[in-house]
């Protein structure tokens, strides 16, 4: 009998009742006028969430196909292009290029550190000439370590550099401050299972008019992810094949749901959370791996207790708990655990997640006194609430665009 999990992993993540209900409507016509509305209202949406008024291109693949979009329609076979990396995906996206014939110079920063902007800067400084990189590329949300890169700061320094900008912000967008075109990404990729709390299959990549120039003189294969057959299908409000129509009807109903909330809300709330999960885990004496500054809104990585083993704990969460959340990845597999707080996350799934954990290593004889973990996060929880605001009216922008895109199933 299926029971109901607390699903704190960074992906796919936790979908409302109100969008997978949306994900069983009916089918419709790829090809016909309410599909058309729904494109044309979704890409309406996605730009105010992206804060971009450049092209938002949807892709019926995961969040590496996007990736692996990025890098082929702006790169050339033979280019040089500098790829920083703090863990898994950062490295994902450095192989990406060496299957496309890229020559990716990786620059790798430990693991549970961030890619400071200091050292983008050094590093620009030995690409001069004409062998110098054309593009940088880097993740803005490291999910494998719990790491947020200062992308604003990156961004500003790149900027000035005249280099292309590729952005993995798969797990990012969404849930931290993002400005795609006042920072000057030029190509951003996120995707449906992350921050936007609906199930997989959609990619989205953004464009910006620097990276068409780019795509202009690409020439890496494309075929399914040539960008500019969804640029010019876009235009006729469709896409260049069979879409996973039921996704985009769910991202719809998704984006209702986050216009409502507010993208300001959003942020804090991610912030928040995250917050509150850090302070708990160290209420239980748990080694928090990423470096407190540039610590994840979307994930927290941290390490088991002496003798324990993260595979064990990751086990029992689930098998007694119903709680599933993710272990280490790469060469952190088996070191680390990671809770997620991205998504549709409430205060109620956090405490949830300690009440498992608590018992849990009280199974495996750790000396954990009962509710310690829940209050910290608790009071973390209203401390920040305490230090905030009132909360700021939602953009007025966001709001209408992603409420036409619902009212266009309605």
């Amino acid at each position: 009998m299926y029971r109901p999990q607390n699903l704190r992993i960074p992906g796919p993540t936790f979908v409302p009742q109100a969008v997978l209900a949306a994900s069983a409507r009916p089918l419709i016509n790829h090809r016909g006028p309410e599909f058309a509305a729904l494109l044309a209202a979704l890409t309406r949406a996605l730009q105010d969430f992206l804060r971009t008024e450049h092209d938002v291109l949807l892709l019926s693949a995961s969040g590496s196909g996007g990736l692996e979009a990025a890098v082929a329609n702006t790169l050339s076979s033979g280019d040089k292009a500098l790829v920083f990396s703090c863990g898994a995906f950062g490295e994902r996206f450095a192989a990406i290029c060496k299957a496309y014939g890229v020559d990716a110079r990786r620059v790798d920063v430990p693991y549970g550190r961030a890619v400071e902007p200091d050292l983008v800067r050094d590093e620009l400084a030995k690409e001069k000439g004409k062998d110098a990189a054309k593009a940088v590329l880097i993740t803005h949300n490291e999910t494998s370590t719990g790491v947020l890169n200062p992308m604003k700061d990156i961004a500003a320094v790149v900027r000035d550099s005249g280099k292309l900008f590729l952005v993995d912000s798969v797990s990012g967008a969404g849930c931290t401050e993002l400005e795609i075109d006042e920072w000057g990404i030029d190509v951003c990729v996120t995707a449906s299972q992350k921050a936007w709390g609906a199930p997989p299959g959609v990619a989205m990549v953004t464009m910006s008019p620097r990276a068409w120039k780019a795509y202009e003189k690409s020439n890496l294969p494309k075929a399914y992810f040539d960008l500019a057959t969804y640029k010019a299908s876009l235009e006729k409000a469709q896409t260049p094949a069979t879409p996973a129509v039921t996704v985009f009807i769910a991202l719809q109903e998704s984006l209702r749901l986050m216009a409502e909330e507010g993208l300001e809300a959003i942020i804090r709330r991610h912030r928040d959370l995250a917050r509150a999960t850090r302070r708990g885990l160290q209420a239980v004496s748990l080694q928090i791996f990423a470096d407190e500054r540039y610590a994840s809104p979307a994930v927290t990585a941290f390490r088991p207790p002496a003798r324990v083993d993260a595979r064990n704990l990751i086990r029992l969460l689930r098998d007694d708990h119903d709680t599933i959340v993710a272990g280490g990845q790469g060469k952190m597999e088996g070191q680390l655990v990671r809770v997620a707080h991205l998504g549709f996350v409430t205060l109620q799934d956090i405490v949830a997640f300690f009440s498992a954990l608590e018992l849990t290593l009280r199974d495996l004889n750790q000396p954990v006194e009962p509710g310690v973990a829940m209050t910290a996060a608790l009071r973390a929880y209203a401390e920040s609430q305490q230090q905030t605001s009132r909360p700021a009216a939602r953009s007025s922008s966001t709001a209408r665009s992603a409420n036409d895109a619902v009212a266009t199933r309605r």
